[in-house]
């Protein structure tokens, strides 16, 4: 059984993981800020049925603060740091952009930093679909260029990248960035549109539709995306190429132990189908709004997993209306709503 760190454990997708972690016996200790970027009271539940755990343990703490950093991963002397936290979404990064590069830049540097001095076995890392910007060409792939970034939030994510590649070479590191894809599920965040369109159909509200939907999403079902993490953290740890060589499509340094992993489901689902989808699982219809593009939005993304799949044999494919269920479920049961 192995000790793993992880930031961010009182967010979404924290939140599964270390309860996934929990379930196969893994001592677990997270760290999160607590912040009220959305409603800090789910933050709380969620970290509140993960201590109900023994093998659980939480500090809060913000990432920019090294010594607080450093203490609780002094303290807890992992084998594993998963790295989750972070200042998320794509409107608010248009709102105060100082906040992306001090917590995902800074924040990250201060993990990188106690993760090399403990030389963990695995360093993981969250970066996003969102680096690949404005790339058209599909599925995405992770040995395609990501140069071009729409918004701070996603260059914060492509220079964690980026130093993670540094810290794996110069310290032999193993490092493993994912590229989420879009993320929901039950607990999830609010400020992401599953959780904004079932709740304003529920209170009879309209939901607002960005480029009068001709969007395309890989929505990746929360089940699935902490289990490809779990493979990823044991049975993929990245090693330095001896001869400099790498397999095709392989995104492995040939100089470091470094590689960067989609996680997606293989489906770009179109935005409508979606909303149908909430529609369907609330037996209510919809009152949209349709609206241009948000400044920084890109219209499709689409994972190319087949990395994933042979790395760990193991492929995402829960079908959007099942997930959509789920979360609805589960919604409905947390604001206990009778309809």
């Amino acid at each position: 059984m192995a000790r793993v760190f992880v930031t961010g454990s009182a967010g979404f997708i924290g939140y599964h993981l270390s309860k996934l972690l929990l379930s196969e016996g893994h001592t677990v200790f997270g760290l999160d800020g607590m912040t009220d970027y959305y409603d800090v009271t789910l933050k709380q539940r969620r970290h509140a049925m993960l201590s109900q755990s023994p093998g659980f343990g939480a500090v809060e703490a913000m990432l920019e603060d090294r010594d607080a950093v450093d203490r609780a991963i002094d303290g807890f002397e992992p084998d594993v740091i998963v790295h989750l936290a972070a200042q998320a979404g794509v409107r608010y990064s248009l709102e105060n952009p100082r906040a992306y590069v001090d917590a995902n830049v800074m924040g990250t540097f201060n993990i990188m930093e106690a993760a090399r001095r403990h030389k963990v076995d695995h360093l993981m890392m969250a970066s996003t679909s969102s680096v690949y910007g404005a790339n058209t060409e599909m599925p995405f792939r992770e040995t395609d260029k990501a140069d071009t970034p729409m918004t701070i939030y996603a260059a914060t994510k492509k220079a964690t990248e980026a130093m993670g590649h540094s810290y794996a070479h110069l310290y032999d590191l193993p490092t493993t960035m994912f590229r989420f894809f879009t993320v929901y599920g039950p607990w999830g965040r609010p400020d992401m549109a599953l959780f904004k369109f079932v709740k304003a159909t529920l209170e009879g509200k309209p939901i607002d539709v960005y480029n009068h939907g001709d969007m395309f999403r890989d929505f990746t079902y929360i089940d699935d995306l902490v289990r490809a993490i779990r493979l990823l953290m044991f049975e993929a740890v990245p090693q330095r190429p001896e001869d400099g060589k790498v397999p095709e499509g392989d995104s492995l340094s040939p100089v470091a132990p470094h590689r960067v992993v989609n996680i997606g489901n293989s489906n770009s689902v179109r935005l409508l189908d979606f909303v149908e989808a909430i529609e369907e699982a609330l037996g209510i219809k919809t009152e949209r709004n349709y609206m241009d593009m948000q400044a920084g939005d890109v219209p499709a993304t689409w994972a190319e997993a087949s990395l994933l799949a042979s790395l760990t044999g193991y492929r995402p494919e829960t079908d959007i209306r099942e997930g959509v269920q789920d979360f609805v479920d589960w919604y409905k049961d947390y604001y206990n709503i009778q309809k």
